[in-house]
């Protein structure tokens, strides 16, 4: 059966499962003469693979198989928790009558009895096919809705994020390349669901894909696809990443952590238009808008070699940055508002904030940004008993994850430990994590005992940071791995020392 899904046709996908070869067997065949793509599995274990790897739109599986595992009804829990949009059929022998009220209710679409009658497979098959394309129909412009619904309240008091909102309604109509910059939690998978939604695009598909995960080996497959046997395991044909997001758009977060191999294939995509599957010998055009996101500073990157230059020009046509929450102040009490509104919603009573609440939101520097204040209510909202939230209802993360590094590293370096407590001793201003960082240094005794501690442990931490920074040629993540603490840390550190 040929379906029509945007402007592409695809053959229905289905998945035959049953432990009698013979049966599976001329059940693909009736259903591949009626125009579907079937693939016949032993096993339940072996059909969750191939679920997981290549997807199916319809799966007709045995009830009762005779094989030792798992049978349909287990393979139908595992798919309604898989894909919920997958039509499940469970065939069953004659008398069938209470086997088919349970497969019922255990949530399976249809029932059908076997042998087969090659008709009424036909037809319960089509139906199964229907439901799934509606229900992925359905699902698609709940999602949509559901973007539109937080653009609408996208909150947008700052200077900052009133422009950033005017520009993404000025960019999103056309298919110009988008580079998202901006730190971890300030919400880039919004802003870029945000350009899609308000895309002649919106209709179709956004595919997001984390560039960090697709490792070098299988980067070509993943981008582009493979064709059938182009390679060991390629038992049928695959779509890439562009073709599956054609006629829509496609994300790349964290394009920062892209490998070489990576970054040179998708600059000859952006430079072509084409993609060439693995094993194919002719190139396929592809409709695709590319929106790239990094919490890392590609200029910097390009400049220390470790990106391409004629990729981040290619990407960063339209650049838009996203402004920390600790530098735009005025959206922290709106977005609070309105994170504290949905979860009190969902915890089943109204919740308000004290004006000391208020102030601490304020105060707080937000190293996590929207994504910490945003656990920040929730937790406040679970935790506390009160309905008004005091400042003692935030369990702020700067201070806990402070506190454990400082222990962490106290376990592995006594001296460490016991400076660092000597130091919160002494002021009250000096956190654990940078007592830490400055006692590990070591320091001449004649230079440590002019002073006071709290100057002898700035300047213990200043030459360590430097001699970090050196180390990784001024790349401050890497700084901060090497010196064992979080990003946020060290520039805030930096900020105090005026490094």
């Amino acid at each position: 059966m040929i379906v029509q899904k945007r402007n592409v046709q695809f053959k229905a996908r289905v998945l035959i499962v049953d432990d009698e070869f013979h049966v599976a067997r001329d059940a693909a065949m009736v259903l591949s003469q009626a125009g579907y793509e079937c693939e016949t599995c032993p096993t339940v274990e072996a059909a969750l693979k191939v679920l997981d790897h290549e997807g199916a739109d319809v799966i007709v599986a045995d009830m009762r198989m005779r094989m030792p595992g798992m049978d349909g009804m287990d393979l139908l829990k595992k798919v309604q928790s898989k894909d919920p949009d997958v039509s499940v059929v469970l065939s069953m022998p004659l008398p069938a009558a209470e086997s088919a009220k349970t497969a019922l209710r255990g949530g399976a679409f249809d029932s059908i009895t076997k042998p087969f009658d090659s008709d009424e497979l036909n037809a319960v098959v089509t139906r199964a096919v229907e439901m799934s394309a509606l229900q992925r129909e359905n699902r698609k412009l709940r999602e949509q809705l559901d973007v539109a619904s937080i653009a609408a309240g996208f909150v947008a008091e700052a200077p900052q994020s009133r422009h950033l909102t005017a520009m993404i309604r000025r960019v999103a109509p056309s298919r110009t390349t988008a580079l998202i910059e901006g730190e971890t939690g300030t919400g880039k998978e919004l802003v870029a669901r945000m350009l899609h939604y308000w895309s002649n695009r919106a209709d179709g598909p956004f595919l997001a894909i984390n560039c960090k995960a697709l490792a070098d080996g299988v980067v070509e497959s993943e981008l582009f696809g493979h064709e059938k046997g182009s390679f060991t395991g390629a038992i049928r044909e695959r779509l890439g990443c562009f073709e599956r997001a054609s006629g829509g758009t496609l994300f790349l977060d964290e394009i920062g952590e892209a490998g070489p191999d990576f970054q040179a294939k998708l600059l000859r995509v952006l430079e072509d238009g084409e993609v060439l599957r693995v094993g194919a010998s002719k190139s396929r055009k592809v409709d695709v808008r590319i929106v790239a996101a990094t919490n890392r500073k590609l200029r910097r990157e390009v400049a220390a070699g470790k990106f391409r230059a004629d990729l981040y020009f290619r990407l960063s046509v339209i650049p838009l940055k996203i402004a920390p929450l600790r530098e735009r102040r005025e959206d922290i009490l709106p977005l609070a508002q309105h994170f504290l509104a949905f979860h009190s919603t969902e915890a089943g009573r109204p919740l308000m904030l004290s004006p000391q609440a208020e102030e601490a939101l304020l105060t707080y520097s937000w190293p996590g940004n929207v994504r910490e204040l945003e656990n920040v209510i929730e937790r406040a909202v679970v935790m506390s008993g009160q309905e008004t939230l005091m400042p003692e209802a935030f369990a702020f993360e700067d201070d806990s994850f402070e506190e454990d590094l400082a222990q962490g590293l106290g376990a592995s370096h006594p001296a460490a430990a016991h400076a660092a407590s000597a130091a919160t001793a002494a002021s009250a201003s000096t956190t654990e994590t940078e007592s830490t960082i400055a006692a590990s240094t070591a320091q001449p005794a004649e230079s440590q005992s002019e002073g006071t501690l709290q100057a002898t442990l700035d300047r213990a931490a200043t030459v360590r940071i430097k001699a970090a920074l050196s180390a990784a040629n001024g790349n401050r993540v890497d700084a901060a791995t090497a010196l064992g603490v979080d990003r946020t840390t060290l520039y805030r550190l930096m900020k105090r020392l005026s490094l």
